[in-house]
């Protein structure tokens, strides 16, 4: 019977469009995990990321989340584009570059979870929307490894991919995780420009995707000289991972960029208004910035 639901299971995250399922135990994490995580928030890392240390232990046992919850799912879908921003214009972290993934993601577990024969209030559904660690179930669900760019990375596909999570009370068969194969790799360590990844702990003040997408504050001197053209996010960790030359750009509609946006020039970024902020970005992850934050790092950004 678990053989069976974990292959249905499989099979229908693959019809659905994701890339990758795997299956793991739900369990509280592993003491290393639960000691990272701790020290990290202990020494205030996250930056102006208050929420990140809300409900810790919620992070390290997945029972706390779901009452009965026996079997996390882990999926990934890719969003690696097949049109982007052209040369010379301003530009736009991969992932923001079609719809909100939240959504995109969560309606396709919901109907995973319709497919397998479970009901609303059977399971949870959850894409970067709780506090749950998803990386390491993805990890424990054998669908990668985390590199030094802290991403997860599928051998042979690379880290552009959103992740989500179907909490369910069922047993399943549960996969392997998979070692590490990053290897004496440190491409992503020197590609960054703000040096974050160098150190023993991620401080998030200092990485560009934390200024310029969560930051709402004056964005850092190091920042403002670190960004670029970049207006939103930072993809150079993940452009530098030789994993990533394997990566096939998203077949999934919602995911591809509006040509509105394709056709944005730096003069017309340069006097964006609100109106026309909402109208480029209506379902899109960039008014997470909001308009202000946006219209900061237009004018922060290289001429």
């Amino acid at each position: 019977m678990s053989s069976r639901l974990s292959n249905s299971i499989k099979a229908e995250a693959s019809r659905l469009g994701f890339f990758a399922c795997g299956i793991s135990k739900a369990e509280p994490v592993d003491e290393n995990t639960r000691q990272h995580m701790h020290t990290w928030l202990s020494q205030k890392a996250f930056a102006g990321m208050e929420y990140m240390n809300n409900h810790e232990e919620m992070r390290l046992n997945p029972s706390l989340l779901m009452d009965g919850v026996k079997s996390i799912v882990s999926v990934a879908l890719n969003y690696t584009p097949a049109r982007t921003l052209p040369e010379g214009e301003y530009q736009i972290a991969a992932y923001a570059l079609g719809q909100d993934y939240h959504t995109v993601v969560r309606d396709k577990l919901h109907r995973l979870a319709a497919a397998i024969g479970l009901q609303p209030g059977e399971y949870r559904a959850f894409c970067d929307s709780a506090p749950v660690l998803e990386r390491y179930w993805a990890v424990r669900g054998g669908l990668g490894w985390i590199g030094r760019n802290h991403q997860l990375i599928i051998p042979h596909a690379g880290s552009m991919f959103f992740l989500g999570e179907l909490f369910i009370k069922e047993e399943t068969d549960y996969d392997t995780p998979m070692k590490n194969r990053c290897g004496e790799c440190r491409k992503c360590i020197d590609a960054c420009p703000t040096k974050v990844l160098s150190g023993n702990t991620f401080d998030a003040e200092r990485c560009l995707s934390y200024q310029l997408i969560e930051n709402r504050k004056e964005l850092s001197e190091e920042a403002i000289q670190n960004m670029g053209d970049t207006i939103y996010g930072c993809d150079r960790c993940q452009q530098a991972c030789p994993w990533n030359r394997f990566a096939k750009p998203t077949s999934e509609p919602l995911l591809q960029p509006r040509e509105e946006l394709l056709a944005m020039t730096r003069t017309q970024w340069k006097q964006l208004s609100i109106e026309d902020y909402r109208k480029l970005f209506k379902g899109s992850a960039v008014k997470r910035v909001k308009y202000e934050g946006l219209i900061r790092n237009i004018l922060a950004a290289k001429k």
